[in-house]
């Protein structure tokens, strides 16, 4: 009877030596790079062409690619497989030790396969011949590996040194591996006997590859242990928990394992195969016209030979180009000899270092180009929809101040109000004002001012909430509240407000007195000091601090601010992830637990717009770095890719850790990509009108007139009962700073004055427009 082999696809890596086009958010293994589907359907169908045999195919794949993997799996049978999804990467060794434990739970010591994702094999017949010769010696307590026979000196693979044959096959002992080798070192093996191509490919029974681990990484086998034991299952695969599995030890099964035992058998393999690990095996392994050259996409190649030519969205012309590789896609070309073409990771890495959000994530082909293309409909819904009535029915005119929600049929709400609403709205009225709104925005401010007074504490702070009536509810000092007070204090003065700049002062003096850490170690969270330091307080005192420099041009405002960014640099920001975090302890340590590896996708798009102002500001030039990675981080893995909006939290490996998506984020979202554009990154044109879109696709137009959908599911659902009223300031200033982005793109006149038409207004082609970046 034919063995059954339990195969495991390994689909967890990025293949950066194919950027452009391969980036963190769209893997290698997800693209169609020969026109057959994507590498990682080619090489589930070639597992499954195995006749007459029990042949389970299995993945191990990461738990941010869960929803593409199934996408590009769908409908196919995985022979009795499933999933199996890392919450973050640990390299191949313990993938393999999963795979292992998870073949061993399911069928005992049964025959176990490895195959990488993003491999091109010749045939399927070819591939299954070769894996099958190694089953023999795998059932002999072998570890197998497969090997090819180089066709040239290749610097970019791996090799593998083997003895001759043994007995009447052809299968060999292994002497040892060598880890890509210099050119000219490669050149010697070429025409020998002994050295072959690793494919990375790997056959061996359960009980060797846990002999093997647990003699020689025993912590391995272990942690992969209590992972899948405390894994989740479901219809979609088994989900491990990160908090076990991020502690084993990040090492690849060559180093962990391959290197130290002396059971590998080589199997010389009789298909072709190429890794596609770099543009030259591209070209190699590609159909070519007469010429030599590969041409995909809107090419024009004359006088070209022997050339890899690709463009993705746009033209490329080139000529009498010959042995060159040259990638183009939206935001990116790479020009290099094809023969230098797998240095490109030095390309990578110098982006990464520059903090470039190319090598993060990939700009859609849904995009919207013209820039200002919502400019129509952001005005109308900003001076005829929202403003007038957040004006009139937002407004408590018996009580004072501000309601602090609207129900969805635009009712007012009665709730208990808090300081940080009250002045938000006092400063969306502020920035109306400012950018030209004609309705009562001098009388809306003052009415909000005098409200929020009654909160005043007896040191000159600011009560956390009052009741409905205006009475304190809540006399705590937050931090945050007086952050959104010093805010909206500072553009209430802008707009002339006559009581704003002395209370602005007196504020800043309470701040000053009794939420500075004495330590000169950022600011307390109330107070009275106690509980849980969060870096978002100090992210809205950044903003309150850069807005009253604005607003007086006093550089001790800078000064303030310098200490803030200053504390992002040393605690806030994880360089190894290029996340920011949310709670910490006494010292500026990550909490303990979830909360530790808590960040907020909509904090990661606050914090890059306000280091980018920073910056301008200053002088300063480093933080636009960090402001960039920020951004990049949140796109690649804050979004739901489904609907394209920012999750609430996700954590420092990608994991999701809230999913619904709020209105606020996408705001955020564009005030990032518009301060982040012009600063030597992309052009991000395309990306704002993107993020306008999904804001209104998601929240916005769903919404009665006005008002907005906060939340939404996963799935897309609208999931909120009310409006809240914290939110307007967010969409205020976003959408009034595009309004400003976008004023060479104004093609027609914008009406603000209330209830009145805006000229030409085409709803089709906005509901087209939103069709688009759906």
């Amino acid at each position: 009877m034919t063995a059954r082999i339990s195969c495991f696809v390994l689909s967890g890596g990025v293949g950066a030596r194919l950027w452009p086009l391969s980036r963190e958010d769209n893997p290698k293994q997800f693209h169609d790079l020969a026109g057959e589907g994507s590498m990682l359907t080619q090489t589930v169908m070639r597992l499954k062409s195995r006749c007459n045999a029990e042949t389970p195919i299995h993945l191990i794949a990461s738990e941010r690619n869960a929803d593409r993997v199934w996408s590009d799996l769908a409908g196919i049978d995985l022979s009795g497989g499933s999933a199996v999804f890392e919450p973050v990467g640990r390299n191949t060794a313990a993938a393999i030790a999963t795979a292992t434990l998870h073949t061993i739970a399911r069928h005992g010591d049964g025959i176990v396969l490895i195959v990488p994702s993003d491999h091109a094999i010749s045939t399927n017949l070819e591939f299954w011949e070769t894996i099958e010769k190694g089953v023999p010696a795998a059932d002999e307590s072998s570890i197998v590996v497969f090997g090819l026979r180089p066709s040239r000196p290749e610097a970019g693979y791996g090799y593998i040194e083997a003895g001759a044959p043994t007995g009447e096959t052809d299968i060999r002992n292994v002497l040892r591996f060598i880890e890509k080798p210099e050119l000219e070192v490669a050149k010697r093996y070429i025409g020998t006997d002994s050295f072959f191509w690793n494919t990375g490919i790997l056959l061996y029974r359960a009980s060797t590859m846990r002999e093997a681990f647990l003699r020689h990484r025993p912590e391995i086998w272990t942690g992969a242990e209590q992972a899948l034991d405390a894994a989740t299952t479901n219809v979609s695969g088994t989900y491990l928990p990160l908090d076990l599995y991020a502690l084993i030890p990040a090492i690849s099964i060559d180093y962990a394992i391959m290197e130290k035992v002396s059971n590998i058998a080589l199997v010389p393999a009789s298909f072709n195969w190429s890794d596609l690990g770099s543009w030259q095996s591209l070209l190699d392994s590609s159909v070519t016209d007469q010429s030599g050259n590969v041409v995909i996409g809107d090419v024009v190649a004359i006088d070209c030979e022997n050339s890899y030519l690709r463009s993705r969205g746009r033209l490329l012309s080139a000529i009498g180009l010959k042995n060159v590789a040259v990638v183009s896609t939206a935001d990116a070309t790479f020009v290099a000899p094809v023969a230098e073409s797998q240095h490109v990771r030095r390309v990578v890495e110098r982006l990464e270092k520059w903090g470039r959000l190319e090598t993060k994530f990939t700009p859609s082909h849904n995009h919207v180009l013209l820039p200002g293309a919502w400019r129509e409909r952001v005005a109308h819904w900003l001076f005829n929809e929202t403003l007038p009535h957040w004006s009139t029915v937002g407004v408590d005119e018996r009580h004072g101040g501000f309601y602090e929600a609207l129900s969805l049929d635009g009712k007012p709400l009665a709730k208990q109000k808090r300081m940080r609403t009250m002045a938000r709205q006092v400063y969306a009225f502020s920035v109306a004002k400012l950018r030209g709104w004609d309705g009562p925005a001098d009388k809306i401010i003052a009415h909000g001012i005098e409200f929020m007074k009654r909160g005043r504490t007896r040191r000159g702070g600011w009560a956390r909430t009052l009741s409905v009536d205006g009475a304190v509810a809540d006399p705590c000092e937050d931090a945050y509240d007086h952050a959104c007070v010093l805010l909206a204090l500072a553009y209430a003065h802008q707009a002339q407000n006559p009581e704003a700049f002395r209370l602005g002062e007196e504020t800043m003096a309470f701040v000053a007195a009794h939420l500075e850490d004495g330590r000169f170690n950022g600011f307390l969270e109330t107070s009275s000091g106690t509980g849980l330091r969060r870096s978002n307080p100090h992210m809205h005192l950044l903003e309150a601090f850069l807005a009253w420099h604005t607003a007086t041009g006093q550089r001790s405002y800078l000064r303030h601010a310098a200490r803030i960014v200053d504390l992002f640099r040393m605690h806030f920001f994880d360089a190894d992830s290029w996340t920011l975090g949310e709670y910490f302890d006494d010292k500026w340590k990550p909490a303990a637990g979830e909360q530790g590896q808590w960040t907020e996708p909509g904090h990661h798009f606050e914090w890059a717009s306000l280091l980018v102002e920073f910056a301008a500001k200053s002088g300063q030039t480093d933080p636009i770095p960090y402001a960039r990675k920020l951004y990049a981080s949140a796109i690649a893995n804050g979004l739901n890719r489904s609907t394209g909006l920012a999750y609430g939290a996700v954590s420092r490996s990608a994991l999701p850790l809230d999913m619904i998506s709020r209105s606020w984020p996408q705001a955020e979202a564009i005030k990032a990509a518009i301060a982040l554009d012009g600063t030597g990154g992309p052009d991000l044109k395309p990306e704002i009108e993107t993020r306008v879109g999904r804001l209104f696709r998601w929240h916005i137009d769903p919404a009665p007139v006005g008002l907005w959908i906060d939340r939404i599911d996963e799935k897309g659902k609208a999931l909120a009962t009310e409006t809240p009223a914290s939110i307007f300031y967010h969409l205020v200033t976003a959408l009034m700073q595009y309004l400003d982005k976008t004023e060479s793109a104004t093609v027609r006149p914008i009406s603000a004055s209330p209830g009145a038409p805006v000229p030409g207004l085409d709803r089709d082609m906005f509901d087209q427009a939103l069709r688009d970046s759906a």
